[in-house]
């Protein structure tokens, strides 16, 4: 599933593109990708201007005119594409909405396995729906004892802790494994065992991975493109997702994977022993 960096990179390459267009026409190519019925979400988007693109989470929004916004949420395998010429050159695959824009262009959602979905919402239910999320790991609000405090408040294994988009909002289990690995925790542990200074490694880990992973234009492992149909190009930074049996790149010892809580995990036995 595309994670905040990801996500990120496709709200970035959007915004110099969509302010300022209005959504000519909607075309709803797969209906199972919405919770309302296709004539009601086109006549709730058809004739509104965009004026931002942003993100909360793991999900892109579009803030539209009428205090109206519209939350696309990639799932497992879902695109968001921006076509500046016809949507009819070069069709993606799968595709299953298409939005016309006014000054020409074109906005492409496909999604092969069609987890995704599109809501639109008042912006006060929005405003209330983001308040069930967590606080955004990269956000000022943020800090490492407000962290620690949020731990100690529950025995989950740290890895299922970070993965709770209303604990923490945006992190999904490729950088979980990541964050971990660079912080020395065990998935394994209990949140509540991490010490105020593994807090503050933690939070750090998160920080630096989310960032490098953004500056690279997020992670393709197969379905994951960006607004402009790229590849992410952090995969070959990753140290231990997908990695077991190789060598970690600090210790040598080999990158080991569990399963728990229906979830692979992966991590150096070595850098981060199951008890500190």
């Amino acid at each position: 599933m595309p994670e905040l960096p990801e996500v990120e990179t496709i709200v970035r390459q959007l915004s110099p593109h969509l302010p300022g267009r209005r959504i000519l026409a909607v075309e709803v190519h797969r209906q199972d990708l919405l919770r309302e019925a296709k004539s009601s979400f086109r006549r709730g988007l058809e004739g509104r201007k965009i004026s931002a693109v942003a993100r909360r989470g793991k999900n892109i929004l579009l803030h539209l005119s009428g205090d109206k916004v519209l939350l696309v949420n990639l799932g497992m395998t879902g695109q968001l594409l921006f076509r500046p010429g016809s949507a009819a050159e070069d069709p993606p695959p799968h595709r299953a909405l298409t939005f016309s824009l006014s000054a020409g262009g074109f906005l492409l959602y496909t999604d092969v396995r069609r987890f995704g979905h599109l809501l639109r919402f008042s912006r006060e239910a929005w405003e209330q729906e983001s308040r069930r999320l967590g606080p955004e790991p990269l956000g000022s609000g943020l800090t490492a004892i407000r962290l620690h405090t949020a731990l100690q408040a529950s025995r989950t294994p740290i890895r299922s802790w970070l993965l709770d988009q209303t604990r923490l909002a945006g992190i999904g289990n490729i950088y979980a494994a990541e964050s971990l690995f660079r912080a020395g925790i065990h998935p394994t542990r209990s949140s509540r065992s991490l010490t105020p200074e593994e807090s503050k490694r933690l939070l750090a880990g998160i920080r630096s991975v989310l960032r490098e992973a953004i500056r690279a234009r997020g992670t393709t492992l197969r379905d994951f493109r960006t607004a402009s149909g790229e590849r992410g190009g952090f995969g070959p930074a990753l140290r231990v997702y997908g990695r077991d049996g190789e060598e970690c790149s600090l210790c040598k010892a080999p990158v080991q994977r569990i399963v728990f809580a229906n979830r692979s995990a992966f991590f150096c036995p070595r850098c981060q022993p199951e008890r500190p």
